[in-house]
């Protein structure tokens, strides 16, 4: 075990208690099987004599009013439309991040996990459209083409210890690729009729916002009123509500106030400063008593505060609401299948079917069809000591289609008998991805120690 932190003091009775569940919390596993175990009580609820209940429940009308303004919707649409605004906000983050510094930034990195997300997207969206052609079902063509990176990376860090690292930033890059992809088609595909005074509301709102970015302006306050007011505004547009997290992400500064050398400098001197108050330190008064370190410290707070971007940040506190509250609230709510009486014909529904072939054989053809298509070409390179088998393995395991496909199913059909097909295919199809993805990831392992 880890020791404690020589700046954290002696454990208080709070810590202790609290010890495993922060433990749990840092795994990266964890949210996966928050997730996973909500979705299984989804299912149970869905399937029980609380089912009525629980569907009364989500359509419980909430309503926000100010003055003469008022905003109602159920409490379903307040997780779908609210709450996973905030879900895309961090995944615009998150591309931004990866765009800006990470293994987006350059090409011949990105190339590779690029190439493999938009092969992922198109084969599974053409084989739905082949069983679904000239059918009703048809608008359900965006569901399959996404993957979901918090049970894909989860299990990943659960089976696929001692594999190359460069594994892990592929299907991590790949998933932010695809996740960028999902919000476009969503933007573009799955919107209703458009309210043009609202979106050019909207456009102005972003302008505002990209105005103080260019202006210094770092208080995440100012960006999350203008993030709630750009919210409104999409959502009253019909453009999908959850596109306004994306675009608020990308007015979020990404940019430090100070180099890291000015940093280090400014460091230095004021570590200087307060051990130059050590001398001024009356032992029996409490820490921190002597006006000269407490303005060091005051320095320091500040130099650490210029040195981070406010996006980072954001991202960093977002992270862990949506990981162990939002996600498992939208599988609370969306993973609900009552499962039908004729299970084999709802099992062959072409609906049911196309999202399953799709994310079974789509995905995987798709990822790792296109990377290998990349490489030949000469345009990127296999990761270091990753090997072709260990890279379809991480194929299969992006058929792993759970929060992304849902909530494009919930746009595509709305209620009724396609929705539920259509969370038939998702979950049986995630399922067989994932066992397969384990065994595969296995397989690997063991070829890679030999």
């Amino acid at each position: 075990m880890a020791s404690a932190s020589p700046l954290a003091g002696p454990p208080r009775p709070i810590d202790r208690a609290l010890a495993p569940f922060r433990a749990f919390a840092r795994l990266e596993s964890a949210s996966g099987l928050v997730l996973l175990a909500c979705t299984l009580v989804a299912l149970a609820i869905a399937n029980s004599p609380w089912a009525a209940p629980y569907h009364a429940l989500l359509d419980t009308p909430v309503g926000l009013s100010a003055g003469s303004h008022a905003l109602t919707l159920t409490a379903h649409q307040w997780i779908d439309d609210g709450l996973m605004a905030v879900f895309f906000l961090v995944v615009g983050l998150e591309i931004k991040r990866e765009l800006l510094v990470g293994e987006l930034a350059a090409w011949r990195r990105a190339a590779l996990p690029a190439a493999g997300a938009l092969g992922g997207m198109v084969v599974p969206a053409l084989l739905f459209t082949a069983l679904n052609a000239g059918g009703d079902g048809l608008r359900g063509w965006g569901i399959p083409m996404a993957t979901d990176i918090a049970f894909a990376l989860g299990i990943l860090a659960l089976v696929g210890r001692g594999l190359p690292p460069g594994l892990r930033v592929f299907l991590a890059a790949l998933a932010i690729v695809d996740d960028l992809g999902a919000v476009l088609v969503i933007a573009l595909f799955y919107s209703s009729q458009l309210d043009w005074t609202a979106l050019g509301g909207a456009g102005g709102v972003v302008l505002l916002l990209l105005a103080l970015n260019r202006l210094g302006a770092r208080n995440v306050w100012l960006y999350a009123i203008g993030g709630v007011a750009l919210w409104a505004l999409v959502l009253a547009s019909g453009v999908h509500a959850t596109v306004a997290g994306v675009l608020l992400a990308f007015c979020v500064p990404a940019r430090t106030r100070i180099d890291p050398a000015d940093f280090r400098t400014t460091v230095s001197e004021e570590l200087q400063a307060f051990r130059a108050g050590d001398a001024d330190v009356d032992p029996e008064e409490p820490f921190l008593s002597n006006g000269r370190q407490q303005a060091a410290v005051a320095r320091l707070e500040a130099a650490c505060e210029a040195v981070q971007t406010p996006s980072l940040q954001l991202e960093r506190k977002l992270h862990g609401l949506v990981a162990f509250a939002i996600m498992p609230l939208f599988a609370l709510a969306n993973a609900g299948l009552h499962l039908p009486a004729d299970v084999a014909g709802a099992l062959g529904a072409p609906v049911t079917q196309g999202v399953a072939l799709g994310l079974l054989l789509g995905k995987p053809v798709g990822i790792f069809g296109a990377a290998w298509l990349t490489v030949r070409l000469g345009v990127a390179a296999l990761p270091e000591r990753v090997r072709w088998p260990q890279l379809f393995a991480m194929a299969v395991l992006g058929g792993i289609g759970f929060t992304m496909s849902l909530f494009i199913a919930k746009l595509a059909f709305g209620e009724g008998t396609h929705l539920d097909e259509a969370k038939l295919g998702v979950l049986g199809a995630s399922t067989l991805a994932a066992v397969a993805g384990v065994l595969l990831v296995a397989r690997g392992r063991t070829t890679a120690a030999a």
